[in-house]
């Protein structure tokens, strides 16, 4: 593990954030893991709302 937190720009990327993810998945609020937790988290957030968009449902469908 590098201490350094990065952009996810490819799937390679996004697969080492995910692992990484689950192995601080539980780490306290306020420590040095429970934090690159949630910066991991916001990342992982972004790069799938821009590379799997999810649509709004169709009002009828809804």
């Amino acid at each position: 593990m590098s201490d350094e937190v990065r952009p996810i720009r490819t799937p390679a990327d996004y697969e080492k954030s995910l692992t990484e993810v689950e192995r601080l998945w539980g780490s306290k609020a306020g420590t040095p893991d429970g934090d690159r937790l949630d910066v991991l988290v916001t990342l992982i957030e972004q790069y799938e709302a821009e590379h799997f968009p999810i649509d709004s449902p169709d009002p009828i469908e809804a």
